[in-house]
């Protein structure tokens, strides 16, 4: 328990917290604000009425998920003043213009047009309707642009250098545009997206399978269904680029990538490591299945490497990153779910094009609907093994080369961040119970199918005007008295 006494390691702790919680809730916002600008352009296009249903049923998730997403977002970036307030100070005049770019751009356009997306339905125009679903997608997938750049930054610095231990900015363009940057936030683009079309699946596939409303539903299956044939593939080749983009910048993140503890030189096949019980102290791995000349294939489709992969031995064991272990299984498990939804796909389009997916024959198909139901959640475990690996792997530099990130801490008590520890982790625990909850009561009560569609006109038995025919009063008089 000796970590309870360092006051770094428990900011560490704190950060990570945080961060993994605070990712859930936009994951799945940027990615559903984009189903979102589908579905009313399809009510708006086919005057459908169970696309103007999807669109009110569905942003129900979408409000929930955002206002937690808020909540837990900003204490997030208030750490950057209090717990990380040397790097702050070191790298503020780049790094605090993006973050407030991500603020002023993307979460200000979110919120101001929030409103009417979600109550504007019969007060505004519908293209002024569609146009506020429009920039609130927008607005939440800038985020990722802003947050993923601000990040790349820290993986591949550029645009400057470090005087006087400050980062002074020479060309902004080209800090923003650093190596990692486009790949990164095509990468996390496509992973929202991907979590948010295998969310609405499997909520859809569990009406499906409970017999429940389940024309409708099959709707909203095929919908993200044709969104994965392109988004999986895609997300693949992607993560390729990107482990690419690794093997050329950050060789000691690769290393422990793989599990790679000896040097691999260039022109020769490499082994690949399928599994592995890694041993940091023994510098070795314990135990390992390896497919022979399989890691030139992996990095560059190709047997031959044609720049060497340097082990971690190569680096002194401050400069190489600590939880091996970690950072290998979690980057195994964000590749296997990758691969996994990609082979949902392709099932659910052959069993598509075999017509077993029509209202009549869609509720047989259980194994696939339970797979579906199975893969809602597994977009997140990918997301979040994700930022483990490029955060993680990153160690023991906070900017990557230049300031360590035991340099970039502030001073603190132990017991101060301690009982800030303790308290996010009590609140967030409440906040996702209750997410839970609420969640799974939108699901329980479902869809209102029988809200009114706006520009229809409700019948109604039509009302006869006519002046009612005189009756005398025939009650005795002393009754009429």
């Amino acid at each position: 328990m000796e970590f309870l006494s360092d006051s770094i390691v428990l900011s560490r702790m704190q950060f990570a917290l945080t961060a993994i919680f605070h990712i859930l809730w936009p994951v799945l916002t940027t990615g559903m604000g984009i189903y979102l600008v589908i579905v009313e352009g399809l009510w708006l296009k086919t005057r459908n009425p169970d696309y103007y249903l999807h669109a009110h049923f569905w942003s129900k998730f979408y409000v929930l998920n955002f206002g937690i997403g808020v909540a837990t977002g900003i204490p997030m970036e208030f750490q950057f003043g209090t717990n990380w307030a040397p790097f702050s100070e070191a790298v503020g005049n780049f790094f605090g213009s993006v973050i407030g770019f991500e603020a002023s751009w993307a979460f200000m356009l979110e919120a101001a047009f929030l409103g009417i997306m979600l109550f504007g339905w019969e007060r505004v125009n519908p293209t002024i309707h569609y146009l506020s679903t429009i920039l609130v997608a927008v607005g939440a997938n800038l985020s990722t642009l802003w947050i993923l750049t601000a990040n790349s930054w820290m993986q591949t610095p550029a645009g400057g250098e470090l005087v006087n231990g400050k980062f002074v900015v020479h060309d902004y363009f080209q800090a923003i545009l650093n190596p990692f940057m486009i790949n990164s936030v095509l990468h996390m683009f496509f992973a929202t997206l991907e979590t948010s079309l295998f969310v609405i699946g499997g909520i859809s596939a569990w009406y499906i399978l409970q017999r429940r409303n389940t024309a409708f539903f099959s709707k909203s299956l095929k919908i993200v269904l044709a969104g994965a044939i392109a988004v999986a593939p895609l997300q693949i080749y992607i993560g390729h680029l990107s482990g690419e983009q690794v093997y050329h910048y950050q060789p000691t993140k690769l290393a422990a990538m793989e599990a790679q503890w000896k040097f691999s030189p260039a022109g020769k096949p490499a082994d690949w490591s399928l599994l592995a019980i890694p041993n940091a102290k023994a510098e070795k791995n314990d135990w390992e299945i390896t497919i022979p000349n399989a890691l030139g294939y992996i990095l560059e489709f190709k047997q031959n490497l044609s720049q060497p992969v340097r082990g971690l031995k190569e680096w002194k064991p401050e400069d190489r990153p600590k939880m091996v272990g970690l950072i290998y299984y979690a980057f195994r498990i964000m590749i296997g779910i990758g691969f996994f939804f990609a082979g949902l796909m392709l099932l659910s389009s052959l069993q598509w094009l075999r017509g077993k997916l029509s209202v009549d024959n869609i509720s047989q198909q259980r194994w696939l609907m339970w797979g579906w139901v199975f893969a809602a959640p597994l977009g997140y475990i990918a997301v979040e093994s994700g930022w483990i690996v490029r955060c993680v792997g990153r160690q023991p530099w906070v900017l990557y080369g230049k300031i360590r990130t035991v340099d970039a801490a502030s001073h603190l008590p132990a017991s101060n961040i301690l009982v800030s520890l303790t308290s996010f982790t009590t609140v967030y625990t409440v906040l996702f119970i209750a997410a839970l909850y609420f969640s799974s009561r939108i699901i329980r009560t479902g869809p209102n199918l029988n809200l009114p569609i706006p520009g229809v006109e409700i019948t109604k038995p039509a009302v006869d005007t006519k002046p009612a025919e005189f009756l005398p009063d025939e009650r005795p008089v002393e009754a009429q008295q």
